[in-house]
């Protein structure tokens, strides 16, 4: 599939992204070979190919779930400017 420099300026407008007219050329060539590789890896037959999540079949070495903080939230919320059943009250920001 071939973009021309105005397909391209248009995907850009649309996404916002200020591109100079000398380099609608070169976004256009670049953007239209990726393109062609997505069209030759759609063509390929995949039928036979079992899907993976991973790339590699291993497991993670995950730590112990332990506790490593103390709860240090009474302390806080004594400096806290105000507090209310364990919980922060902030100015409404949003009317």
């Amino acid at each position: 599939m071939a973009l021309d420099t105005s397909d391209v300026a248009k995907i850009a407008h649309l996404a916002r992204l200020s591109i100079d007219d000398g380099e609608l050329d070169h976004f256009s060539t670049e953007l239209s070979n990726i393109l062609d590789l997505v069209e030759q890896m759609n063509a390929i037959d995949t039928s036979g190919v079992e899907p993976m999540a991973h790339p590699l079949h291993m497991a993670q070495r995950l730590r112990s779930d332990q506790v490593t903080e103390m709860n240090h939230r009474d302390r806080f919320q004594q400096i806290a400017p105000q507090t209310e059943d364990g919980l922060y009250l902030v100015p409404k920001v949003i009317e």
